[in-house]
């Protein structure tokens, strides 16, 4: 396999990264609050999406699960469950705080009269 073909293999890799740099350039560059909260709800969805990728594998059987009889299972043939698991709880906090931070910026909206962070971070801007 040459150096290509394992690049081009790794396909979903080069999309999550390429979503967690439009995040980042959103939270870092973009000057409305709006805008650099959407920007970090798409970096954690990134993240979430690696994280799911990376816990599953190619042939492998559904979760392991010990019927009665058995002694034990061969943890190679199965797919890791804990990650998946573990991105729900994520998807939950990434809902949660999406929520929180358009309500904060609702407030400062009513207060400041404008979602531009210059403005509002501007000596004399407090009302």
């Amino acid at each position: 396999m040459t150096d290509v073909e394992f690049v081009i293999g790794k396909y979903n890799y080069w999309i999550y990264i390429v979503l967690m740099m439009i995040g980042f350039y959103a939270m870092i560059a973009k000057r409305n609050l709006v805008k650099k909260v959407v920007g970090m709800n798409i970096f954690q969805t990134a993240i979430i999406l690696y994280f799911v990728s990376i816990g599953s594998k190619k042939g492998g059987a559904t979760i392991p699960i010990i019927r009665a009889g058995e002694t034990a299972v061969n943890a190679a043939h199965y797919i890791n469950p804990l990650p998946h698991v573990l991105m729900l709880t994520a998807i939950v906090v990434m809902v949660s705080t999406f929520g929180v931070a358009l309500a904060l910026i609702l407030m400062l909206y009513r207060k400041h009269k404008t979602l531009e962070e210059d403005a509002i971070l501007a000596p004399g801007a407090e009302k």
